[in-house]
């Protein structure tokens, strides 16, 4: 049996790296000056490229392949894919991102590109928003639900996470900051009340 080549090695496990991405009706992708860019209806992303990546535009898909062999290339052949799929989702779709507050009094207001949250503190929470990203605060929500969207999903996470991060779930009454759909493990309360003792 004759041995495998790196080509053949890097395709073997490279099974989602392979894969064309499918651009949507609107977006364009162009590499320029070392880097990947992609527009669309929802706004413009770029990404620097590693030399040892090159992405092959045709007419309604990209294809990315690595200059390196065997794993190292496999690997960096998915990680480049996985990105520019979700560039191209970003800029066709866009990211939305949502935050629940829980606790009396707690509010958040968006103020030009500034959200103000009132969360427990002496002080309110005053918070630039990054460039690229929207919130929206629901008028049925009464301030309690913070909606995020935007084209990047690496600044949408950030994003997000910089802002539970102001007030995070505490385990007893679960007030503070939450990912909606999050699940808080609560823990039980001091016992004393009843009269009995706890371990």
């Amino acid at each position: 049996m004759e041995p495998q080549t790196s080509t053949e090695v890097a395709k073997r496990l490279s099974r989602t790296g392979k894969r064309p991405v499918v651009l949507p009706k609107g977006v364009t992708v162009a590499v320029k000056d070392g880097s990947l860019r992609v527009e669309g209806p929802m706004g413009k992303l770029a990404r620097p490229m590693p030399g040892t990546v090159v992405v092959a535009i045709e007419t309604g898909s990209a294809l990315v392949t690595s200059t390196l062999d065997g794993r190292d290339g496999a690997r960096m052949q998915g990680l480049f894919r996985a990105l520019l799929a979700s560039m191209v989702k970003g800029t066709s779709e866009g990211y939305v991102r949502k935050l629940e507050l829980k606790g009396t009094g707690y509010r958040a207001e968006v103020k030009g590109t500034t959200l103000h949250m009132a969360l427990g503190f002496s002080h309110p929470i005053v918070f630039p928003l990054p460039a690229g990203i929207k919130c929206e605060i629901p008028g049925d929500s009464k301030g309690t639900l913070v909606v995020l969207s935007g084209a990047d999903k690496e600044v949408m996470g950030q994003t997000a996470a910089t802002i539970r991060g102001f007030r995070p779930p505490e385990p007893y009454a679960g007030k503070g900051v939450r990912y909606q759909g999050e699940k808080v493990r609560e823990k039980a309360g001091k016992a004393g009340k009843g009269g009995k003792g706890g371990k």
